[in-house]
């Protein structure tokens, strides 16, 4: 049993390797509006069944945490926080993606765009045009957006089915592998002007896993080079036989 004892210390400290680039990634958007934390599961893989199998672990399976982050107030009138599990959509390079990430700017175009200047979408995915020079705008809970008391275009907030499997896109942006529908009732979702939501990363609970990874990836060794020098003297004695 030493050759799958190897075999087995070897895929939990890939499946650890795996864990510490998520932890890694995490702790490095902790300051990253709207960033939701990768998160992994894990599953055992049983490669040999029988009266004594030998159970792997896996590499595991990378998911994007839908947990809501801490709301702050910044008092800026193109800073929007969402209320709910919405998401803003805004049109990218790689087509439309989707974001918590409220913090919103007007181009000298007039077009109303993320912090990383891609515009942001109205309920049908259309561009929301401003006046550069209509002053501060004022958005209401439903999204509705006024100029000097004229509404001028809405915000669209879209609901991603909770099987949907997300894959990123930008700093906080996601982009869901089934079809994101507008949000139509505003009595527990909107938006909440001069409000930002930062990432739903827990910094101690970060720190946290970094330590206990790194412990377990030392104890990995550990077990490894004693099973390597059992095997060598299982040689020795062998060759000497």
């Amino acid at each position: 049993m030493v050759v799958p004892s190897l075999y087995v210390s070897l895929s939990g400290q890939m499946a650890l390797e795996r864990r510490l680039e998520t932890v890694a990634r995490n702790v490095a958007n902790m300051e990253t509006a709207g960033y939701r934390a990768d998160e992994v599961k894990f599953d055992s893989l049983v490669k040999r069944p029988g009266k004594d199998p030998v159970t792997f672990a896996s590499t595991g399976e990378n998911y994007i945490s839908r947990q809501a982050g801490a709301i702050k107030q910044t008092g800026n009138s193109l800073d929007v926080a969402i209320e709910g599990s919405g998401w803003l959509g805004i049109q990218t390079g790689n087509g439309v993606a989707y974001t918590r990430d409220g913090r919103l700017q007007i181009g000298v175009d007039g077009i109303l765009r993320s912090i990383e200047g891609n515009p942001v979408l109205d309920s049908g995915n259309a561009p929301i045009i401003l006046d550069p020079l209509g002053g501060p705008p004022e958005i209401s809970k439903d999204g509705t957006i006024y100029q000097e008391g004229r509404q001028v275009g809405v915000l669209g907030l879209f609901s991603i089915p909770e099987d949907a499997k997300l894959s990123r896109t930008g700093n906080s942006g996601v982009i869901p592998d089934a079809i994101a529908e507008p949000v139509l009732d505003f009595a527990e979702n909107g938006f909440a002007q001069g409000f930002v939501e930062g990432a739903n990363i827990n910094p101690i609970s970060e720190i946290t896993k970094l330590i206990t990874i790194t412990r377990a990836f030392e104890s990995t060794n550990s077990m490894m080079q004693s099973v390597e020098s059992i095997r060598q003297q299982t040689i020795r004695k062998l060759g000497e036989g």
